[in-house]
């Protein structure tokens, strides 16, 4: 027979280990530039739906029960998003379209880093902290 803890209610993980991982202002500026497909593959892909920000494990920091750092995302729309996730995964998607993934995410989280007002008034609050 089951004891009392196995119909106990389970804990719930805060995230709060994930919180240097977390960055809004990014995906929010992400969210307003053009699905990446519709810049980098025109011929190849037809967007369709809102743009998101997609994120991209280059460097394994997911974990289990985990989500992506903010700063590995691209911005991709509905359709492209849904080819990645449901249909090719992140390898056969990065070749199907001929790019590095690494090297995009990185491209947008410097330009917003280093470029936007924002993204250097962030930077600054965190070497601050």
């Amino acid at each position: 027979m089951l004891g009392r803890n196995a119909f106990r209610p389970r804990r719930q993980n805060s995230h709060r280990a994930d919180e240097w991982k977390r960055c809004e202002p990014f995906l929010a500026w992400l969210r307003k530039r053009p699905c990446f497909l519709s810049v980098h593959a025109a011929g190849q892909h037809q967007c369709s739906g809102k743009v998101r920000a997609c994120h991209f494990d280059p460097w394994g920091d997911k974990g289990m029960g985990s989500k992506v750092s903010d700063n590995a995302s691209m911005p991709m729309c509905d359709g492209a998003h849904a080819e990645q996730t449901d249909v090719l995964g992140w390898p056969e998607f990065q070749r199907k379209y001929a790019f590095d993934g690494k090297h995009v995410v990185t491209a947008y989280w410097l330009e917003w880093l280093e470029r936007t007002p924002m993204g250097v008034a962030w930077q600054a609050r965190q070497e601050a902290a």
